[in-house]
C-alpha cells in the first residue's frame, strides 16, 4: 500500500510539499500593539459559548501589528526567508472561561499562505491581508526604538483599508499591555462534509507560548483609525476610549496546546 507523509495538506510520499512542519515552530518579531476601550456587548457578540466577558474591563481590546520571522526546529526556513517572513494584524479580546481569564484572536489577517495554515490548526480566524508597519533601524532614516520615535501600521483586506495608526513612543514600559497576557483560548471548527451535517470538527482549546524571551517594552501614544468594509467587522470594535500603545521585539515558541471541551460550541 502507498503510504503518504506530511503534517498538514497536501500529503506526499517524501513528504516535503507539506505546507506547514510539525510543531515547535519558532518566532522572532517586532510587535505594536494599540489598546483601547469598546462597547463590551461588541465583545460578547463574539463570544461563543461557553465563553463569557470577561469580569475587568470587558471592552478592552488590543490591535496587533507584528512582522514574523519564523521556522521549524531546524531553522531551514531563515535561509529561504519566503518560507520564513510575514506579517500580520490582529483583534484580541479577553474573555472567561470557568472562571480564569483567557484571550481570544476575534479578527486576524497574514499575508502568507503558511500562516493561514497554521492558524487553522491554532484555532485563529486567519484571512488573507495586506499587512505593513515601519521598522526600527540603527541607521538611516528609519526610527530607533527610543523616545519621540514613530511608527506607522496599515491593514487592508481584498482592496479595502481596515485600520491605521501612528504610535509614538514615549519611554520604557514595564510590560507590553494587558489584554494579550493571557493563554489563548480559541475554536478549532470544521463543517461536516453532509450537506445539514452540523460540525465534524467542534473544540475549545487553550494554548500559548512555550517558551517567550523579549526586549524591553517601550510605551507611547498612539492615533488609531477603524474603516468600514463590505466583508470585515473589525470596525465594530469601535474605540470608545483609548489605553495605550506599545511596542516590543520578542522571542516565541509554539508547541501545542490542550483541549478545553468539544461538541458544545453555539456556532453555526
Amino acid at each position: 500500500m502507498t503510504s503518504v507523509r506530511g503534517y498538514f495538506h497536501p500529503k506526499t510520499a517524501t513528504g516535503d510539499a507539506s505546507l506547514i512542519p510539525s510543531p515547535p515552530w519558532h518566532y522572532s518579531g517586532d510587535l505594536l500593539t494599540i489598546e483601547y476601550r469598546t462597547d463590551p456587548a461588541r465583545v460578547r457578540e463574539l463570544l461563543p459559548a461557553p465563553l463569557e466577558l470577561a469580569d475587568e474591563d470587558p471592552g478592552a481590546v488590543a490591535l496587533i501589528w507584528a512582522d514574523w520571522q519564523s521556522c521549524s526546529a531546524s531553522g531551514r526556513e531563515l535561509l529561504d526567508p519566503v518560507l520564513a517572513q510575514y506579517k500580520e494584524a490582529f483583534a484580541v479580546v479577553r474573555c472567561k472561561y470557568r472562571e480564569q481569564t483567557y484571550t481570544r484572536c476575534v479578527y486576524i489577517w497574514v499575508d502568507k499562505d503558511f500562516a493561514i495554515a497554521r492558524g487553522l490548526h491554532q484555532g485563529y480566524p486567519k484571512k488573507l491581508g495586506s499587512v505593513h508597519q515601519t521598522r526600527p533601524h540603527p541607521y538611516g532614516p528609519a526610527p530607533r526604538i527610543e523616545a519621540g520615535a514613530r511608527f506607522g501600521a496599515t491593514l487592508a483586506a481584498a482592496d479595502r483599508r481596515l485600520a491605521q495608526a501612528v504610535v509614538t513612543l514615549r519611554e520604557p514600559s514595564e510590560t507590553n499591555g494587558f489584554v494579550n497576557g493571557h493563554p489563548m483560548a480559541h475554536h478549532r471548527w470544521l463543517p461536516s462534509i453532509e450537506k445539514g451535517g452540523g460540525l465534524a470538527l467542534d473544540e475549545l482549546v487553550s494554548s500559548g507560548a512555550a517558551s517567550f524571551e523579549g526586549g524591553q517594552p517601550w510605551t507611547g501614544d498612539a492615533e488609531l483609525e477603524l474603516f468600514a468594509a463590505p466583508t470585515e467587522e473589525l470596525a465594530r470594535l469601535e474605540i470608545r476610549e483609548p489605553i495605550a500603545a506599545y511596542y516590543r521585539q520578542v522571542g516565541v515558541v509554539w508547541d501545542g496546546g490542550r483541549l478545553l471541551e468539544s461538541g458544545t460550541s453555539d456556532a453555526q
